[in-house]
């Protein structure tokens, strides 16, 4: 039987590990803020990079007792209980080159009442993509999934899909990546899939620091990124779960919007030039079949 814990431990761990790897391929320190929830019991550890190479980056841990509001406690599924226990492990990581992209990830176990479940994810949503990146990036994460079951990789593939949609943009808000939640059998089993969700963190993001930190771009490719990251933005605010829950929780405000770029444009209707690579991003914000391409 798994406990609180063992998860506090080893999700500690995960974000010591990322933490460590983001040190030594950008060359920042992060800044840690350790914090404790006042909406409740518990708290947490928050770390963000800012610098030459993570433009703005937050690595986050927490660990919280509290009640949820009736509101909130209406959106979920597991339990019927208000009393609430989570922990997690969250990030995101804002590159300054336009030509890294930037990723999300999150694992995260909660209690409510009676009820135990996993949830989790990563996606990556590139501003200049480069197909053999995304076909590898997808490759490496079906690998993980099909470790512990053949069946995760397609099915969380289609939640981030859909998922990860700005209905209002019609769009989807990057390439993708899986997406999982309320997983409840097999608590320890489920536990391992999660840890190792998270340990290959490095091993999917840090090549592509390690590729494009350096490449020389424009100031017409910052903005650009910039205008994309405004998508970024309205997702998180508008349908993000975790973003909601935070809120709605009375978490940590800095904690949870750490997710947030440091600097967005709202360029009024804007429309790259047709047969720019600005334009070539939209053939990528539709759902694809990338693990099985070549």
């Amino acid at each position: 039987m798994i406990s609180k814990e063992l998860i506090q431990e080893k999700f500690k761990e995960i974000q010591d590990s990322i933490c460590s790897a983001l040190s030594a391929e950008s060359g920042q320190e992060f800044k840690e803020d350790n914090w404790d929830y006042v909406s409740g019991e518990g708290g947490g550890i928050t770390r963000i990079f800012t610098g030459d190479v993570i433009e703005k980056g937050g690595v986050n841990y927490s660990s919280l007792n509290g009640k949820l509001s009736d509101k909130i406690a209406a959106k979920l599924k597991g339990g019927d209980s208000n009393e609430f226990y989570a922990t997690g492990v969250s990030l995101v990581i804002h590159p300054q080159n336009p030509f890294v992209p930037t990723v999300h990830m999150n694992i995260r176990y909660l209690e409510r009442g009676e009820k135990q479940w996993f949830g989790g994810g990563i996606d990556l949503t590139p501003y200049y993509p480069s197909k053999p990146d995304i076909i590898t990036f997808h490759k490496r994460l079906k690998k993980v999934c099909d470790k512990h079951d053949p069946a995760y990789y397609p099915k969380f593939k289609k939640n981030c899909d859909e998922y990860f949609f700005i209905k209002h943009r019609d769009e989807a808000r990057g390439v993708g990546g899986i997406f999982f939640d309320y997983l409840s059998d097999d608590l320890e089993k489920t536990f391992q899939f999660v840890l190792d969700v998270g340990k290959t963190f490095n091993s999917l993001y840090i090549p592509f620091l390690s590729s494009y930190k350096k490449n020389t771009y424009s100031e017409k490719q910052k903005e650009f990124q910039q205008i994309r990251r405004g998508r970024y933005v309205e997702f998180n605010l508008v349908y993000d779960r975790g973003t909601l829950f935070g809120l709605e929780t009375q978490g940590r405000i800095e904690s949870i919007l750490m997710s947030l770029p440091p600097q967005v444009r709202w360029n009024y209707n804007h429309q790259p030039p047709t047969g720019t690579p600005e334009t070539e991003l939209s053939k990528f914000l539709v759902p694809q079949d990338w693990a099985n391409m070549e």
